[in-house]
């Protein structure tokens, strides 16, 4: 069942962005699908890191946002710290300041640190996808393509778009994506499917962190089951990316891990070369199966002090622990024997 329904919002929006043809045909995209799929699905917590440097209110991913666990996260503040240590630190002093954090998320689950006047947080964001009659909202017409589509089974997947994205709270939202974030500032987890303290903690997120913004869409590959949809990729920064890795997953990683017969291998690789020839095809079936690539989005909810972290009831699988060699404030690295 759908978590919440976002109300399609007055007729005939006024946008602010008169001037702009390509936000007018992105707004009109937008205002199509609001009606078409009405509803939104929860479908998890994301977590990622930022960084806001002195004097600034944004705060820029450092990653795709796309973990499952804050401790992943943690991880991936750790060595990117541990990295920035050893490439780029200027001095002694901000080398140092740099690997007193990392110690700290070695050892202890924080989710905020601060090293030559920036401060890095880790950030919790609501994964959502839109859901109508013809089931999982499909890419845009206005979501972004390659010209030239290459289905390169091991060719550099392109660079994300949320990774560099800022999240300001002074900066305004004109048009669609403003009354999107409208709609969905009471999204929470209401569902009785979701533990107690996970409800209690989203209801509470209401009134700590009442703002919200929306990240870029990213795509992915579900199968359609009887009751659910199962995604089989991880999130993609383009549709084409999922098509492509959808398209390659049954062709050299299934049958491999899935121990298909050669019938079933075979039958696998010819829909994945099907389904190539076919460009920009969203639906794809065989042998009994249906596979469709969806959008999806995350909003990120913010409160006076910028966006929110982790909460109480999100679990981790993990403990901090030291993933890198030992550096002191020069540079020099002891490896373990």
């Amino acid at each position: 069942m759908p978590d919440h329904e976002v109300p399609p919002g007055p007729p005939n929006p006024h946008t602010g962005q008169e001037d702009d043809p390509v936000a007018r045909v992105r707004d009109a995209d937008a205002w199509d699908r609001r009606h078409r799929y009405p509803y939104v699905v929860l479908r998890g917590p994301v977590f990622g890191y930022a960084q806001q440097a002195a004097g600034s209110s944004g705060w820029r991913l450092l990653c795709t946002m796309s973990d499952g666990y804050p401790q992943d996260a943690r991880d991936g503040l750790n060595s990117h710290l541990w990295f920035k240590a050893k490439d780029d630190a200027d001095s002694p002093g901000t080398r140092r300041e740099l690997l007193d954090a990392v110690a700290r998320l070695e050892t202890e689950p924080v989710d905020e640190v601060t090293a030559g006047g920036v401060r890095y947080r880790v950030l919790r964001g609501d994964e959502f996808a839109r859901l109508g009659p013809g089931g999982m909202e499909p890419p845009r017409p206005t979501d972004p393509e390659p010209a030239v589509p290459d289905w390169a089974p091991r060719r550099r997947r392109t660079p994300s778009r949320v990774t560099g994205h800022v999240i300001d709270p002074r900066q305004p939202a004109a048009g669609m994506e403003l009354l999107e974030r409208k709609a969905l500032a009471r999204l929470c987890y209401t569902a009785e499917r979701y533990p107690r303290d996970v409800r209690r903690d989203s209801a509470r997120a209401l009134a700590t962190h009442p703002g919200v913004t929306l990240l870029p869409a990213t795509f992915t590959a579900v199968e359609e089951k009887p009751d659910s949809w199962e995604p089989l990729v991880g999130p993609q920064p383009t549709p084409h990316d999922a098509r492509r890795s959808l398209a390659t997953a049954m062709e050299e990683f299934w049958p491999r891990i899935h121990h298909y017969d050669p019938a079933e291998t075979a039958d696998y690789a010819r829909a994945a070369a099907r389904y190539r020839s076919a460009h920009q095809e969203d639906t794809l079936r065989v042998r009994g199966r249906c596979f469709r690539i969806v959008r999806t989005q995350s909003l990120v909810r913010l409160g006076p002090d910028g966006p929110e972290g982790p909460r109480p009831s999100d679990t981790d699988v993990s403990e901090p622990s030291r993933t890198h060699p030992v550096m002191d404030e020069h540079g020099t690295i002891t490896w373990d024997h």
